[in-house]
């Protein structure tokens, strides 16, 4: 029986995520490469494969939208760092995915939209017509949310024959993360608490949108409407002076940071997801250690626990990369956690 012919995939973005699911995408035999959008000029011209350490691939990097939109290909991997991460409109990457959808183009994208319908009737007719434009699908995924806070807590849910409150934690460490722009004018860490304030204004509208957008895909996945999602955070200060790898931070500047994201049924929450980010998890002992946890509170109760993963920004780019055979499978529209089949590194055995 012949073999189906690859799949012709689109790199959106290059950066921390992007260039690992670039690299993924040219090593799969089951993948073919299309094209790749970056939005760095330094990139523009250079072979897709020598961006990311492999041979030449014959696909040249471009920062020409159009030229994306024309292209023949069946899914757009979209990881650009969203618009709202830096206070911009969060209507454009709407524009942008719509845009995709509506060329004839599934997309994945790590830039949210795990669960649209989070923000309500008007952005969900919005995406539904540009599927049914191009007969194409939308999932957003990820490492966390994607993954950990509502793959892993519904998955688990299915020995539940109670469930009184789900707690999911993530504690990341950025010591080695190379982007300033993300780790500092993002994040926040090593600037002044006069300054942090203003700095996290645009992110903690990103992570409260993002993680509403997870908590209320699990509420709804188990028969429950919420009533609020309460986002709260707070920071810690370091004592002495250590460099990372977007900086160096300095005594009294923050270098860790906690948020906690509560859906609210009848004033009590039904489902806790908290976040720590440290700039150096080992010079930062206040809150978890790196890693995830998952705990459901019931009968029976359970917990699960992942002590670490290394190289999450590869697990968030590696889910997208596996999914890309059942989004394309699917019928069109939005596709959540909950309408497609468990996304398996089929493709990605290496034996020696």
């Amino acid at each position: 029986m012949p073999s189906s012919p690859p799949l012709r995939v689109v790199q959106w973005a290059t950066g921390a995520v992007g260039g690992y699911a670039l690299h993924d995408v040219i090593n799969r035999p089951d993948f073919e490469l299309a094209g790749v959008l970056v939005y760095d000029p330094d990139k523009v011209g250079v072979d897709a494969g020598e961006l990311v350490g492999l041979g030449a691939t014959g696909v040249r990097c471009t920062d020409d939208v159009d030229e994306i939109l024309a292209l023949d290909a069946d899914c757009v991997l979209h990881m650009p760092l969203p618009a709202a991460y830096f206070g911009g409109d969060p209507a454009s990457d709407v524009e942008a995915v719509c845009a995709l959808l509506s060329s004839g183009k599934n997309v994945i994208t790590t830039a949210g939209f795990v669960y649209p319908r989070a923000h309500g009737p008007r952005l969900v007719e919005r995406l539904e017509a540009a599927c049914a434009r191009g007969g194409t699908s939308l999932h957003g995924t990820g490492i966390n949310p994607g993954f950990m806070s509502d793959l892993l807590p519904l998955a688990l849910s299915g020995l539940s024959g109670r469930i009184d409150h789900i707690y999911v934690r993530e504690s990341s460490d950025y010591r080695g993360h190379p982007s300033r722009q993300i780790v500092t004018d993002l994040i926040g860490f090593a600037r002044e608490p006069k300054d942090y304030a203003a700095t996290v204004r645009p992110f903690r509208a990103f992570q409260r949108a993002l993680f509403s957008e997870s908590v209320q895909l699990v509420a709804h996945a188990l028969g429950v409407d919420l009533d609020d999602v309460e986002e709260s955070d707070e920071y810690d200060l370091a004592t002495d002076e250590f460099e990372i790898a977007a900086g160096v931070v300095r005594p009294g500047t923050v270098c860790a940071s906690r948020w906690v994201f509560s859906g609210l049924v009848r004033g009590r929450p039904l489902m806790t997801v908290e976040c720590v980010y440290k700039a150096d998890a080992t010079r930062v002992s206040r809150w978890a250690p790196p890693g995830f946890a998952v705990h459901i509170q019931g009968r029976p109760s359970m917990a699960v626990a992942i002590d670490e993963v290394e190289h999450g920004l590869a697990g968030a780019a590696a889910h997208a990369v596996n999914s890309i055979a059942s989004v394309c499978a699917a019928p069109p529209g939005i596709r959540t956690v909950l309408d497609l089949p468990l996304a398996v590194g089929r493709g990605a055995v290496r034996l020696a």
